[in-house]
């Protein structure tokens, strides 16, 4: 079975990014892709702070992106970057973790105008942490999820589609690697 992991870049589940997220999580679902999430803000502050490599939930998070073959990448994009909170963890990873890996960057931001900061800012970390095989980013503008009052959320069609054809592209990287 594949194994995926969602790191989570984001400072509370209450955000528009976790409409994202649940996107993601019935994908991975429907696809019967075994997942796990990380959830960076719930790791603990210090280890994440003071680079604490020894923490055991550290590296319960670490061996959960170890053994995965893909790793999906989400964060808000704050200031024209991608938030330091996901900056701590991807600190705290080996330095090849992501070699062999399909990762997939997913962002929402305020407005276009910070589309690249993907491409300037985020991409090279992914890069020297060994990713080699990065999907095209997925990013979308925060007034496109709508809040619901059940306290979930609807994603516009149009980014709900570039979503989904970029998840879909998983299975078809995923299959020509078997061949």
């Amino acid at each position: 079975m594949t194994k995926a992991v969602i790191i989570n870049g984001g400072n509370t589940k209450k955000s528009r990014l976790t409409a994202i997220q649940q996107k993601v999580e019935r994908f991975f679902e429907q696809e019967e892709i075994d997942f796990h999430s990380i959830y960076v803000h719930e790791l603990p502050a210090t280890d994440l702070i003071t680079a604490n490599f020894a923490s055991e939930d550290i590296q319960r998070a670490n061996q959960q992106v170890a053994e995965a073959e893909i790793v999906v990448i989400l964060t808000p994009i704050y200031k024209a970057s991608f938030t330091g909170i996901l900056k701590t963890y991807l600190d705290l990873l080996p330095q090849k973790a992501l070699e062999g890996k399909i990762v997939v960057p997913l962002a929402v931001g305020g407005s276009f105008g910070h589309l690249l900061a993907i491409e300037y800012a985020l991409k090279p970390v992914l890069s020297v942490l060994g990713a080699t095989e990065i999907l095209n980013p997925v990013y979308v503008i925060d007034q496109q999820i709508e809040r619901l009052a059940t306290g979930g959320f609807r994603v516009e069609d149009e980014a709900e589609q570039r979503l989904t054809a970029e998840l879909q592209k998983l299975l078809t990287v995923k299959v020509s690697r078997l061949v």
